[in-house]
Formats: structure tokens, sequence, C-alpha cells
């Protein structure tokens, strides 16, 4: 007979679970037969003892198992599918979802909503008019059919488990653990049905991830999962020691994905984008099409330069109840009453753009949220246009905030003149990316 003390006191003396132990803990507890003080111990002596490979993969799968297990067979033979890790300014699945879809391969993706910082996918969607995020699986797998693309938020039902043990690590000061962070996102991700996953993993300060070794130790856990499932994988590490593309907030980020989807845009956003996409085209492929980056680079600039992937992401809304009007015409989106310019305070070259900071101002804005519950304000950000290495004069605008109230404005004005940093030398731009780590099923 399983005992929780057992599992317990084996995983405190750094011994390995065996997989019927871990299958029967994920099951007993999402049945609520298992308390909350047993799981916040077997939480934290997995954050001070670890877990091996096998152990990480086992949980992953109980956790993925414990609800239902997405089937896209209907839609496609071989789904593909994305994930961040969350950063500040990141608004990427707006593009390269279309993107990728216009080049014939079909998008359902299901994503989630942010919790500080800015909104999450869903909360900047839901900055277009009647946009509904909150499909049926019927639903969003008729769309996925007739369009080609679906984004909506994910079901009560999918990876239970994951939600329940993530309340608890968030209280329990066990959230900073390399296994529980890595099967929290698997489980998702191999629950959602993809065969093919593309994980961008950031570091930096405006990441989860402070560090590079750290950032690719996570990549190699999860593509190491990925595999073990059979499912192949992709970790790109990128930088998120800055904003991702100009803008911070809901509704201004969907502006400038319209931008970068009709070929325009923050030159960085749409370069991460583009090799976001090259590496979805390539798993999509399966090593039979698309494997010349040069060959599929040209394919998804063409398709951003010539309407094809704007067109996708027009069908995309159209299909979900959004207002067409908003997307043709950016400007109907909601707007904040005050916009307040940032100006250059020094003569030089930018060191540093403090991503972190710069999510806090979006928060006090009301970009994002603190607590769950917590309302957002889509019409709120900030747009900050200078880049690490960009030379400055005093005076310069780099930025606007865009406000509903002046006080939260000048706070948030404080906060970005802290952030940005400057150099009277030349400073050398920070790169998109630093590796690329594969992995295919076995």
């Amino acid at each position: 007979m399983l005992r929780m003390v057992d599992i317990i006191e084996k995983k405190r003396d750094g011994e390995a679970l065996t997989t019927t132990e871990i299958r029967w803990f994920i099951e007993q507890y999402t049945l609520g037969n298992i308390p909350d003080y047993q799981v916040s111990a077997f939480l934290m002596a997995t954050y001070f003892k670890g877990m091996t490979r096998e152990e990480t993969v086992t949980l992953t799968m109980a956790m993925a198992q414990s609800g239902h297990m997405m089937d896209l067979s209907s839609i496609t033979d071989y789904a593909i599918d994305k994930h961040s890790s969350g950063g500040v300014g990141d608004k990427t699945t707006l593009v390269v979802l279309p993107l990728v879809a216009s080049c014939g391969v079909p998008c359902a993706k299901m994503s989630g909503r942010g919790l500080g910082f800015s909104g999450g996918t869903l909360d900047k969607l839901e900055a277009i008019e009647g946009f509904n995020v909150n499909l049926t699986e019927e639903e969003f797998a008729r769309l996925a059919r007739q369009n080609g693309i679906a984004l909506a938020g994910q079901t009560g039902v999918l990876a239970p488990a994951d939600g329940k043990l993530y309340a608890l690590r968030d209280v329990t000061a066990t959230v900073p653990s390399l296994p529980l962070i890595a099967s929290s996102i698997m489980s998702k991700k191999l629950a959602s049905g993809a065969q093919g996953i593309v994980l961008d993993v950031k570091w930096g300060s405006g990441a989860f991830m402070t560090t590079l070794d750290e950032a690719r130790e996570l990549a190699k856990v999860m593509v190491r999962i990925g595999a073990d499932a059979g499912r192949d994988m992709v970790a790109l590490l990128s930088d998120m020691n800055q904003p991702l593309g100009y803008t911070i907030g809901n509704a201004l980020e969907v502006k400038e994905a319209i931008e970068t989807l009709k070929g325009g845009g923050a030159p960085d956003l749409r370069e991460h984008c583009l090799e976001i996409a090259r590496y979805m085209l390539l798993l999509a492929g399966r090593e039979k099409h698309w494997v010349d980056p040069d060959t599929t680079r040209k394919l998804l600039e063409d398709n951003l330069s010539n309407g094809k992937a704007f067109e996708k992401f027009r069908q995309m809304v159209e299909g979900q109840g959004g207002n067409l009007a908003m997307i043709d015409n950016p400007e109907l989106l909601p707007q904040a009453r005050e916009q307040l310019g940032v100006f250059a305070t020094e003569n030089g070259y930018i060191s540093g753009v403090n991503a972190e900071k710069v999510a806090i101002a979006s928060l006090v804005l009301g970009a994002g949220r603190a607590k769950k519950e917590d309302s957002i304000d889509h019409a709120v950000g900030v747009v900050l246009t200078v880049k690490v290495g960009d030379r400055v004069r005093n005076g310069d605008k780099m930025g606007v905030i865009h406000a509903n109230d002046l006080l939260k404005a000048g706070e948030a004005k404080a906060l970005l003149l802290e952030a940005i940093t400057y150099s009277s030398t030349p400073v050398e731009p920070l790169p998109l990316f630093y590796d690329a780590i594969l992995g295919r099923r076995n």
C-alpha cells in the first residue's frame, strides 16, 4: 500500500521515486485525496534533492495525463507548437502563428494569461473587440481545419495537476526548481497534442532565468523530456536583458504585431519571429522540406511582405469573432487618454535597458496583473524605441508612456529613466539568440 508520507521521506533522503509512486501521487493529488501540507513537504524535498531524468519524465507525463490529452489528428498529421518562457514585450505568438500558417502548416495553439509585467497572449488578443479566446475543443478544431489557425485559452481539463501544483509552488518558495519548472511547462505542451515543439527559453533581467547557464540547463531538461516522451524538440536560448520590440502593453503590442505582419515593425522583433518560425517549419517538414535555412528564410520574409501572413491573422480574428476594423485600422484599438514623452538625459551610447524595470513600469500603469484577480487596462503601456548600442543625445525622444492616470504615468517615467543606462564609449548590440538545442523523438 502506497502512503504519501513514505514518498516524502524517500525524496527527503535523496532517493529516486518509482514510476508507480509518482503516478499514484499525481493521480491521488488531482482527485483531492492528498492534503496540501503533504504536497508542500514533497515540493520542498524535491527543491533540495532534485530529480533524475527518469523521474522528471515520469512526473511530466503523469501531470500531462492527469486531464484530457488533446488529439489534433483531425487537423493535421503532425501538429507543431511553440512556447515562450515569457518576456517583456514578447508578442511573438501573434506574429509567428499566422506566419507559419501562411506557409501551409496548420497552427492550433492554446495560450495563457499573464501574471505580472504586461499581459499574456490572451490578454493581448482581448484588446481586439469581440475576440473570443474561450473556444470549446470542437470550435478550436473546426477553426483550425477551416482557417489553418486557431489561438485560444487552455481549458481547465488540460493538465489539471499542474494548476494545483503551481499554486502551491507559488506560496511555498519552490518555484525555482528545475524539474518542477520543466515538468510544469512540458506537461501542458504534451497534453496539447503537438508532435513537434519549439521552445523559446529566455534569460536576462526580464526573464525567470537570470543567467545563460540556468536557461541552458532548463532548455536541455525540457528537450530531454520531450524527446523521451516521443516528441521532436528545439529549444532556442534568447536574450531578455532588454524588451523585445518597441512596445510593452496589450493594445500597443497588438498594433506592433500587425505592423510586423505587414513587413514592418521593430527589427529585433521581426528577426526573432523569423527565427522561431524557421525552426517550426524545420520540425513540421520533418527534414523533408524547409531544410535549407536560406530557402525557408526567403519564404517567410516573402509572406511578411506580400500580405499572406497578415491575411492569416485577419482570418483568425474573423473566425474568433474579433472586430476586423481594428485590425485594418489599428488606431481603433483601445487608446490611453494621456501620452507622456521619455527623453534621454545624457549624451552617449545606450549601455542597458533593464527589462525588469520597464516591465514594472508597465505594471504600474495597469498593463499587467500583480494578482490573478486583477483587471487589465488594455490601452496603457510603454513605447520604448532605444536598444542597447544606440547612440543618443541629451533631450532625444526615446519613448512614450501611454497612461490613463497622470500620477501613475509619473511613477512609470521615473522607473523608465532608472532602467536606461549610458556609456561614453560605443557599446555592442545584444544578440537575439545564443544557442539552439535539438532533440529527436526516441
